[in-house]
Parts: C-alpha cells; sequence; structure tokens
C-alpha cells in the first residue's frame, strides 16, 4: 500500500509541475492554471494520506469511500465543464457584436467613400 501513497503523491506532483510549466510557457491561462494546480494538489493529499477519504466518508455517511471520491470528481468536473460554458457563451456573444460593429463601420466608411467620390466628380 505504501508503493501506491508515493506513486499517487509522485503524480499529484508531477502534474502540479507541469500545470506550472505551462502556465509559465503562456500555454494555459493563469485562473485556469491555478484550478488545475489545487486539483493536482488534492490528488498529492490524497495519495498521501489516504485514511483522510476514509473519515471523510465516514462523516458524510457513505460506507464505500472510493464513492464519495468518484462523486466529487464528477462534481468538479460537472462544474467546470459549465463554467467553460458560459465563457465560451459570453465569448460568442462579444464575438458577434464586434462583428456587427465592424460592419457598421464597414457600412459608414463605404458611404463616406461614395459621397466623396459623387462630389470630386460633380465638381468642375
Amino acid at each position: 500500500m505504501a508503493s501506491l501513497q508515493i506513486t499517487t503523491t509522485l503524480l499529484g506532483i508531477g502534474l502540479a509541475a507541469l500545470i506550472l510549466y505551462l502556465i509559465r510557457r503562456d500555454h494555459l491561462y493563469v485562473m485556469h492554471g491555478l484550478f488545475w494546480v489545487l486539483v493536482a494538489g488534492v490528488a498529492a493529499v490524497m495519495g498521501a494520506l489516504p485514511g483522510l477519504i476514509d473519515k471523510l466518508a465516514g462523516v458524510v455517511g457513505i460506507s464505500y469511500p472510493p464513492a464519495l471520491l468518484l462523486l466529487l470528481a464528477s462534481i468538479v468536473l460537472f462544474i467546470k465543464s459549465l463554467h467553460s460554458d458560459m465563457v465560451n457563451t459570453r465569448i460568442e456573444r462579444d464575438v458577434r457584436r464586434l462583428n456587427q460593429r465592424l460592419a457598421l463601420l464597414q457600412a459608414d466608411q463605404d458611404g463616406l467613400r461614395d459621397r466623396l467620390l459623387q462630389s470630386s466628380e460633380s465638381a468642375p
């Protein structure tokens, strides 16, 4: 059992290091990276202290501790997915508005160009 604890702890620490590397190289947005560093930290703690999930499951009233871990992981992933959808919706709305503004500016520019050409043609 001790080798499993060491392996899980090292995987959590390795994941945290990878996330920090990705943030440093600007491949991952800082706020998203902090979320994943927190997840990796929890994984490292759970790997180092496997009895913690057993005690937590007993407090909550769940008789099979791995079920609590899977439930928590599912909830976290659901919330992360919901947040990503909200951000994507906001970005799509902003892009749509930006395209509309760009189209209005283009129409104004075309109108000004046409008026300028007409005034230069009518001048002697």
